[in-house]
């Protein structure tokens, strides 16, 4: 098992950048390993919902779906 720790400083700037640290560890965990998301910058204003639920990256659901799994998952999420 690995462990991987996931920082990004991407926002609303670019949704499918500001997606991949959740797609990312969703993808980790759920193939048994460990993750960590530590947001920095403009990345920590998607943590608020009304921002999570605008931001829509490029051929995935909105971030909002993510984080909800990131968090079902038990992933740490660091802002």
């Amino acid at each position: 098992m690995a462990r991987y720790a996931v920082v990004s400083t991407h926002g609303t700037e670019d949704p499918t950048r500001a997606a991949l640290p959740f797609v990312f560890a969703n993808g980790a965990v759920e193939g048994g390993h460990q993750a960590t998301i530590i947001l920095l910058g403009d990345a920590t204003l998607v943590m608020k919902d009304v921002i999570a639920e605008n931001i829509t990256p490029v051929g995935w659901p909105v971030l909002k779906e993510h984080i909800a799994t990131a968090v079902k998952n038990g992933i740490p999420i660091h802002v």
